[in-house]
């Protein structure tokens, strides 16, 4: 048979107007081709599937005050959606730097963004957590004009089963941002005795029912190999002391708790918050958006002591949030809270 022969397969299509599963949307998962549609999802006030809407885009750009011909660092990729805000403001002759850990999404950003146009001299892109920032210092010019890193977890990560960050649908308990490096959540688990998980718990996510919860997983490690395995045993736990929206809250938590285990996201950002100094020039400007009270802890914290000590000039003491009107129509930016610093 040949090529012109070949029978057309037809692309699977979902069933119904509203697809629950991630793999059925289609139109979404294809932005470009399916824009309208994707605008609609959009305005009712959710995220597409397999997208990211990027997070205080205005705040973000009030504070780096961007020039023309400045070099800068996008420490947390994702998306792309905050890159190409950056790009627009630093071009021409600027350039950017982007780093981002996972390499399924990186993958993915970096086609993209080739194909709006922006190349290596305006654009390099390299795979490592943002801690990896030192090594490309030596690229620069004395160090960065400006450096951005949002630290939350993208929407196409918590979007996709496969992935393992999301309670809502079966998948493998997962969570790791490189999935070829390091331990699923759920090898974790079997490795640890229930103490360790109470403090993990208590640690990583501040969880008011961390004993009850550490009882449960422990006794019943062996069996808890997917997403709705650990949300049904967590659930299971506190069947008689959280319901409805303090349930799904502690379900939350439990799992940001292994994510920030698995990954190591605590001393990782303590890393980047340490060379972050010898990396800017000086009236250099630092915006950092967090999503966690144990990540907003330890940016302020460096900040304050970086100030006290003569390395910033100025520091953001108030929290700035993501206005009413960006969380209304992009519910994930509630948690948002934004800090800055100026090097001296």
């Amino acid at each position: 048979m040949d090529k012109d022969s070949a029978k057309f397969k037809r692309r699977i299509r979902y069933k119904g107007n509203h697809p629950r599963r991630f793999e059925e949307k289609y139109k979404e998962l294809n932005s470009d081709k399916y824009a309208s549609d994707v605008e609609k999802v959009i305005k009712s006030g959710k995220t597409p599937a397999g997208t990211h809407r990027p997070v205080c885009v205005n705040e973000i750009l009030d504070i780096l005050k961007l020039l023309p011909g400045e070099i800068g660092l996008d420490a947390t990729l994702g998306f792309g959606g905050h890159a190409l805000e950056l790009l627009k403001k630093i071009i021409p002759k600027g350039r950017l730097f982007a780093l981002d850990v996972d390499p399924i999404e990186l993958e993915r950003t970096q086609r993209r963004l080739r194909a709006m146009g922006f190349d290596e001299k305006e654009l390099v892109i390299k795979r490592s957590n943002f801690i990896g920032m030192s090594k490309l210092v030596t690229l620069t010019k004395g160090g960065f004009d400006f450096v951005l890193a949002d630290l939350g977890v993208s929407s196409m990560q918590l979007d996709n089963p496969a992935r393992g960050f999301t309670f809502k649908h079966k998948g493998p308990l997962d969570l790791r941002f490189n999935p070829k490096r390091g331990q699923p959540a759920a090898t974790l688990i079997k490795s640890l005795d229930e103490k360790q998980l109470k403090l993990l718990f208590i640690k990583n996510s501040d969880e008011p029912f961390a004993q009850w919860i550490a009882r449960a997983v422990f006794r019943n490690r062996d069996k808890i190999n997917t997403t709705t395995d650990l949300a049904k045993v967590v659930r299971s736990a506190l069947s008689d002391k959280a319901y409805g929206s303090a349930l799904t809250d502690s379900i939350r938590r439990t799992f940001q708790a292994l994510r920030i285990e698995v990954n190591q996201e605590f001393s990782v950002l303590e890393k980047f918050l340490r060379n972050l100094p010898f990396c800017l020039k000086a009236g250099a400007r630092v915006a950092i958006l967090t999503f966690h009270s144990g990540e907003d802890s330890r940016v302020m914290n460096f900040f304050k002591q970086g100030f006290s000590c003569g390395v910033y000039e100025r520091i953001g003491l108030n929290p700035i949030r993501s206005s009413a009107k960006e969380q209304y129509s992009n519910p994930r930016s509630k948690s948002a809270i934004l800090r800055w610093a100026i090097k001296k």
